[in-house]
């Protein structure tokens, strides 16, 4: 509150209509939501005094990780901050996640003025609250993809914190991971191409050609053994031209010699029924004769990082 009226309310107009309010003490104007998931994280952040540090998906939302939406994986169900007191003592709210451990300070970083967890223990927080299964692997590959970090620092990170709790289920976790992954969906059919069908790690997002050197197309997922590409068609495929895109990409696919197996959200919920997709497509391929090959396989994430350090461009 401001007595003047300037920089806040006063004490009269902070129950008027004009002003909301957000944590103790603290207000903003009645037209500022918390619908946007960064001003969630930022008003949350004020409850915890000036020691807190926020982190798992909330810093990862801040640092630049877009897929942190702050959701559960219904869509709409909105997840607590996570906040580590770093030793004040705190009320419990519904609003926030109280992490026990300490942040020390040689891994905060403020963001947009918020003390937040750097990469790489934030990835470890929010891989310990996902439980270390497929879905530790789903945030992994989501910071890989935004390319946050590189899975060879994350290990290095990892060898570098032997005494930290589970951090040997996050260093297991992390064998599962794939740089190449570009949606948490993507990521979940290929636990399923490995896992459950037991088809071997494919390539993610690996350019195909023809033999005279003509772009097909970029699959999801492709055995190039089997000669089966996987498709995870989300809802923005559902846009016509997008649809009449995806149509003709198949067609040239098949044309090449390449069996396709697409999946939906819903299918993903039912592992035996993407594996039968998976070994139908198996058996269709090799009917056309292979008339594609791989494209270049481009720059290694660890080497776009390092030349972005260094003010270096990179393909």
């Amino acid at each position: 509150m401001d007595p003047t009226g300037r920089s806040g309310p006063t004490r009269g107009q902070r129950v008027g209509p004009g002003w909301r309010r957000t944590t103790p003490g603290l207000y903003v104007p009645a037209g500022v939501g918390d619908d946007l998931v960064e001003q969630r994280i930022l008003e949350q952040s004020m409850r915890m005094g000036s020691r807190a540090v926020v982190t798992g998906w909330a810093a990862l939302r801040l640092l630049g990780g877009g897929f942190f939406d702050g959701f559960a994986p219904d869509g709409t169900t909105s997840l607590p901050v996570p906040i580590a007191a770093n030793g004040k003592r705190v009320r419990a709210h519904e609003q926030i996640r109280l992490v026990r451990d300490t942040v020390p300070p040689d891994e905060v970083v403020v963001v947009q003025g918020i003390r937040c967890a750097g990469v790489h223990r934030a990835l470890y927080d929010e891989m310990r609250r996902r439980g270390l299964g497929r879905e530790g692997t789903v945030a992994a590959d989501m910071v890989f993809a935004a390319e946050l970090t590189s899975l060879r620092r994350m290990q290095t990170y990892t060898l570098s914190r032997r005494w930290f709790r589970d951090i040997r289920g996050v260093a297991a976790c992390l064998t599962m991971c794939d740089e190449g992954s570009l949606s948490p969906q993507e990521t979940r059919f290929r636990l399923i191409w490995e896992h459950d069908a037991r088809w071997g790690r494919p390539l993610c997002n690996r350019a195909v050609i023809d033999l005279d050197g003509c772009f097909l197309g970029i699959p999801d997922l492709l055995d190039p053994h089997r000669g089966v590409v996987g498709e995870y068609a989300g809802a923005h495929h559902r846009d016509r031209d997008r649809h009449r895109s995806d149509v003709r990409r198949e067609d040239l696919f098949r044309r090449a010699g390449l069996e396709y197996v697409e999946t939906v959200g819903a299918d993903l919920r039912d592992e035996r029924l993407v594996v039968e997709r998976m070994h139908a497509a198996e058996s269709r391929a090799g009917l056309v004769p292979k008339l594609w090959r791989l494209g270049p396989a481009g720059a290694s994430l660890d080497e776009r990082l390092g030349a972005r350090e260094r003010g270096w461009g990179v393909e």
